[in-house]
């Protein structure tokens, strides 16, 4: 999905700088842009999105703090150069690994609040 998404953007932005129809055309497509991001299911979106990133943007830190420490106690090690890279490359995926945890728990506590609701609601 997400590289559908790049795709498009980069579509479009490439047919805005490339058009031959000028500052008009421009104009025009950034009005029927403006008219779809301000409608209520995009916006409905938006906020979710929102939502969730700020419910676990603080998360996100101790994470990212974690696997750097780990990296550069790897790099101050003993170990040869080649060690030093695979543990390097290790605790990037393994930090990486985490930061997808924090995402999915943001994910299956939204799911479960709001199966939650819909069911107090029956």
């Amino acid at each position: 999905m997400k590289g559908k998404v790049l795709f498009v953007a980069g579509l479009a932005t490439g047919y805005v700088l490339g058009t031959r129809a000028g500052r008009k055309r421009y104009e025009q497509i950034k009005s029927g842009w403006l008219t779809i991001w301000n409608t209520d299911p995009v916006q409905k979106q938006v906020a979710k999105v929102e939502g969730f990133a700020k419910a676990r943007i603080s998360e996100v830190p101790q994470v990212l703090a974690s696997g750097a420490k780990k990296v550069v106690s790897t790099l101050a090690s003993d170990a040869t150069p080649g060690e030093k890279l695979d543990s390097t490359i290790q605790t990037a995926k393994s930090t990486a690994d985490d930061l997808d945890d924090v995402s999915e728990r943001g994910a299956a506590t939204k799911k479960s609040s709001s199966s939650g609701s819909k069911k107090q609601s029956k």
